[in-house]
């Protein structure tokens, strides 16, 4: 699966500009939200090929904005990946048992992020 479109859920103003220019740079469309609210939406409205999740937002944490992508028909199937500073011991694990795709810690190592993104969206549909 080729993505053209990437939603990225971002609270922080310096990461969320960091993620757009390294995803910009690399040609993909970003999609930006600030809330887990607004992500629902975009997501909703354009069905991005890829949605890279923060977990900690102002409204709707990641976690739930997970669960109510996957309970809806049109955006269940979107792989979604957790971007978070949350990176103790067995934190990976629980994310990806709580149905993401994947689970990168912040700070992230760009070349890394770009390797992530890429597998996502080169890789097999979930």
């Amino acid at each position: 699966m080729a993505c053209e479109q990437i939603l990225v859920v971002e609270d922080n103003e310096k990461n969320m500009k960091l993620f757009r220019d390294v995803l910009d740079a690399k040609g993909y469309r970003v999609l930006e939200a600030r809330t887990g609210g607004e992500a629902l939406s975009l997501a909703a409205e354009h069905r991005p090929d890829l949605v890279l999740m923060d977990i900690q937002l102002p409204d709707i944490g990641g976690i739930e904005a997970l669960g109510r992508l996957r309970a809806d028909e049109h955006t269940e199937s979107i792989p979604i990946v957790a971007l978070t500073a949350q990176a103790m011991d067995g934190d990976r694990e629980r994310f990806l048992a709580a149905g993401f795709d994947g689970y990168m810690s912040k700070p992230v190592d760009i070349a890394a992020f770009v390797a992530m993104v890429q597998e996502h969206c080169e890789g097999e549909a979930r």
